[in-house]
């Protein structure tokens, strides 16, 4: 039986009071083996966050079926008002994880970031300056890679193909490249050129992209997720990542990656390096918001730009037509 009137009923929800969302799905079972590290690498990741995010960033964690004192942890740092949403679940797939932490919440940016990222100063505002300056732009990563232009790029190519400022620039931060890949168990045998060169887009005089962005850490404009795909089949990999990458295409927006690099991947074996790499300084300064927002793309626009576009200019002799016309080296241009 219900007595009375639920004064909530009818009550407009308020605006929300954030400018960024960040979500982390984790799945860390045990200590063990492959996940003897994981938890401490973890805590490192969420320290990072912490002390280097304004106070108007909403931090949503997606327990995906881990162990109990993960659990416990996150559960703590709750009611330590040090994250704001904690999702608990069995193991749903790293993507169903992400959706659900998606679900729910109405904020501009949002971050979708493997558990073992650790953020550095500034990666937040260079992140803002991108979106701001660059009204295109739907997804920033923050960790430079080789030639992400290569995947999922066709509409940034495509607007862009007779634009000088898109062109093979200059690596910024060779170090922080060579660091990625050996977290990703890489040997150095990879083209040296690589760490040379990456295809980028100068925006003005002061800010530079690069074309094309990872997976395991990006910002998104939340936009892009209105009509969410309520179940992926896969717990992790297969056809799961498609919807991250195809979201961006269908409204028409550009990946990109700041020049610089504003985070590390850290894997699944402590070094003693991410201690010391450890932020002290938090973020002061809140963000503009209200970025450009795009409209979906007609069908046909959707498959000349990511599907006929793309094929077209992966014909080898025209790859090299295409990096030396957007000024690679010349004595780059056959092996690269």
């Amino acid at each position: 039986m219900r007595l009375g009137f639920n004064p909530h009923k009818d009550q407009p929800q308020e605006e929300a009071e954030y400018l960024h969302q960040i979500i982390i799905p984790v799945y860390i079972p045990n200590q063990q083996g492959y996940f003897k590290d994981s938890f401490k690498i973890f805590q490192l990741c969420l320290e990072s966050l912490f002390s280097t995010v304004h106070d108007k960033t909403f931090i949503t964690i997606v327990n995906n079926g881990s162990g109990s004192f993960v659990k416990d942890y996150l559960d703590e740092l709750l009611v330590q008002n040090r994250i704001h949403e904690v999702i608990h679940t069995h193991n749903i797939g790293k993507l169903n994880a992400i959706i659900k932490g998606l679900a729910g919440n109405n904020i501009e940016l949002v971050t979708i970031t493997d558990a073992d990222v650790l953020f550095l100063v500034n990666w937040q505002k260079e992140t803002v300056k991108v979106f701001a300056h660059l009204p295109q732009a739907g997804v920033v990563g923050i960790v430079p890679q080789f030639k992400t232009y290569e995947i999922n790029c066709g509409t940034v190519i495509f607007d862009n193909f007779c634009n000088k400022n898109l062109k093979f620039i200059p690596v910024k931060n060779k170090e922080a490249l060579i660091r990625f890949y050996d977290s990703i168990g890489w040997d150095r045998s990879y083209n040296q050129d690589y760490l040379k060169y990456n295809l980028g887009l100068e925006i003005n005089s002061d800010l530079k992209v690069l074309v094309g962005s990872g997976h395991f850490v990006a910002t998104y404009k939340k936009d892009m997720f209105q009509d969410i795909t309520t179940y992926i089949g896969y717990k992790l990999g297969g056809n799961s990542e498609g919807y991250l990458d195809r979201a961006p295409l269908i409204k028409g927006y550009w990946r990109v990656t700041t020049y610089d690099n504003y985070a590390y991947h850290m894997g699944n074996t402590f070094e003693n390096w991410m201690k010391l790499e450890q932020q002290q300084e938090h973020a002061k300064q809140y963000p503009i918001s209200n970025f450009n927002k795009n409209l979906t793309l007609r069908g046909f626009s959707y498959f000349v730009k990511n599907r006929a576009f793309i094929k077209f200019i992966s014909i080898k002799w025209l790859v090299k037509l295409f990096i030396q016309w957007k000024k690679l080296p010349r004595e780059m241009i056959e092996k690269y």
